[in-house]
C-alpha cells in the first residue's frame, strides 16, 4: 500500500519499482532507463495510487490559495517534490449551478495537456521499431495529399508541418460543434494546402496531433484510445480517459467568468480535439504520469530525451522551444523575482478549463494546476512559479 511521505520521508515510490515487471524479452525494467517494451502493455505492472490525503506543507502557498479562493480561484492544486506530495487541495465549485464543491480526485478536462499522451504514444510506438519520428507522414496516411510530400512526423509533433490550424480555417465556428471521427479530421486536413514549407517555421497546431493520433491508430491497428489504455493508463493505474460521453460523467463543469458573473460552459465536443486536447484527470493522475514519464517507465531513454529537448524555437513566444507534445524554457523568467532553470511543461484551455503542469528537471519538482475556470491564466502561472519557488527556499515571486 502506498503511502504519502511526510516530512523528508520518500517511501511511496519503493513498491512502484519493485511492481516493475520484466519485458518480454527478459530484461529488466528499471527507473532510468528502460529496454524497448515489446507490445505497448508489457511497460510496467499496474500500480496502486497513494492515499488520496491533503497536504499542506507549503505554508506561504496555503496562505496565498485561501485568499485567491475567497476571490473566486477555483480548481486544485498539488506540489510534489520527487515522490513526496507536499501539497494537495483544493478550492471552489464543481459546478456553480448545483453548488457541489471540488474534491481532491475531482477529474478536470485537460485540454492541451493531453498533447504529451499523443506525442508519447508515437515515441513508444518508435520504441517498439513500428515508425520512426523522421518517417514521412505519407508512409502512414493514404491517400495523402501532394501538399504533405516533405511533412515528417516529427514536423507534426514540433508545429511546424505548415498545416493549417483548425482554428485557421474557414467554418471553425460550424467544425468546433459537428461531431467527426478521426479519419474525418485527417480527409478535411487533407484539403488545405500548406501555410509554410515544413520546418520553416512554428505554428501552434491542432491539427497536427489529431492527424498523429491517426498515425498511432494506423501504425499499431488499435484504435488511438485503446492504445493509450493499454500503453500508459492501464499499466500506470491512470484515471485519465476520454472526456466525453460516458467516460466524462464524473468531469467537473468547466466555467467562464464574463461580466454578468461565473458562468458554466456547454460540454465542448472533444471529437474534433481528439489527439490535441481530449483528455481528462485528476491532480494526482498527472502527478503519477510525470513521474512515470520523467524516470524512465514510460518510454526508453533516447525517446525521453527527444520528447524533453528543445527542436524549434517558439518564435515569439520568448524563452521557450519546442520537444514532442511539451514545452522547454525557462517559465520562471515571466515572473519577478524570476525562478532560475529549465522547466519541462504544457498549458491546457478549452471550453471553461485552464490548466498548467510542470516539471522542474534539476531539483525533480513537480507541479499541477487544473481549473475549472477558464479566465484564470495569470493566475494558474504565478500559483506554479510561488509553488516551485517556495519548494527550492527560493524567495516568492510575483509578476513583473
Amino acid at each position: 500500500m502506498f503511502e504519502v511521505p511526510r516530512r523528508g520521508r520518500r517511501t511511496w515510490l519503493l513498491p512502484l519499482i519493485a511492481l516493475a515487471v520484466m519485458a518480454a524479452t527478459g530484461t529488466a525494467l528499471g527507473l532510468r532507463s528502460v529496454t524497448p517494451a515489446t507490445t505497448a502493455a508489457a511497460a510496467v505492472a499496474p500500480l496502486a495510487r497513494p492515499p488520496l490525503t491533503a497536504e499542506a506543507e507549503l505554508p506561504f502557498l496555503a496562505a496565498r490559495l485561501e485568499t485567491v479562493a475567497a476571490r473566486g480561484f477555483m480548481g486544485g492544486v498539488l506540489v510534489a517534490r520527487g515522490d513526496q506530495v507536499l501539497f494537495r487541495q483544493v478550492y471552489g465549485l464543481a459546478d456553480v449551478r448545483t453548488g457541489e464543491t471540488l474534491k481532491l480526485d475531482s477529474r478536470f478536462l485537460l485540454a492541451s495537456v493531453s498533447k504529451q499522451f499523443t506525442a508519447a504514444a508515437i515515441l513508444r510506438l518508435q520504441d517498439e521499431g513500428v515508425l520512426k519520428v523522421n518517417d514521412p507522414v505519407c508512409r502512414w496516411i493514404q491517400p495523402c495529399p501532394a501538399a504533405w510530400a516533405e511533412v515528417r512526423l516529427d514536423h507534426l509533433l514540433t508545429h511546424t508541418s505548415g498545416i493549417p490550424d483548425l482554428m485557421a480555417r474557414p467554418g471553425w465556428g460550424q467544425a468546433r460543434v459537428t461531431p467527426r471521427a478521426l479519419r474525418q479530421l485527417t480527409a478535411d486536413s487533407a484539403t488545405y494546402g500548406l501555410q509554410f514549407a515544413p520546418g520553416e517555421r512554428v505554428r501552434y497546431d491542432n491539427a497536427a496531433y489529431n492527424l498523429l493520433a491517426d498515425v498511432v491508430e494506423r501504425a499499431s491497428g488499435r484504435p488511438y484510445m485503446a492504445f493509450l489504455e493499454e500503453a500508459f493508463f492501464r499499466p500506470l493505474n491512470l484515471n485519465i480517459g476520454y472526456g466525453e460521453g460516458e467516460a466524462a460523467r464524473d468531469v467537473v463543469t468547466g466555467h467562464a467568468l464574463f461580466p454578468a458573473g461565473l458562468t458554466p460552459q456547454t460540454r465542448p465536443n472533444l471529437s474534433i480535439v481528439v489527439g490535441a486536447g481530449a483528455m481528462a484527470g485528476d491532480l494526482d493522475d498527472m502527478f503519477i504520469w510525470t513521474r512515470a514519464l520523467h524516470d524512465g517507465r514510460v518510454l526508453s531513454r533516447d525517446s525521453h530525451a527527444a520528447m524533453t529537448s528543445g527542436h524549434v524555437s517558439a518564435g515569439t513566444m520568448r524563452r521557450r522551444d519546442w520537444g514532442y507534445g511539451l514545452a522547454i524554457g525557462e517559465l520562471g523568467s515571466r515572473v519577478s523575482p524570476a525562478v532560475p532553470g529549465q522547466q519541462i511543461y504544457h498549458t491546457g484551455s478549452w471550453s471553461g478549463f485552464r490548466n498548467l503542469v510542470t516539471y522542474h528537471p534539476d531539483s525533480e519538482v513537480t507541479v499541477v494546476v487544473l481549473t475549472n475556470s477558464y479566465h484564470q491564466r495569470d493566475e494558474v502561472l504565478l500559483i506554479t512559479q510561488q509553488a516551485l519557488a517556495e519548494t527550492l527556499g527560493l524567495p516568492i515571486p510575483g509578476f513583473r
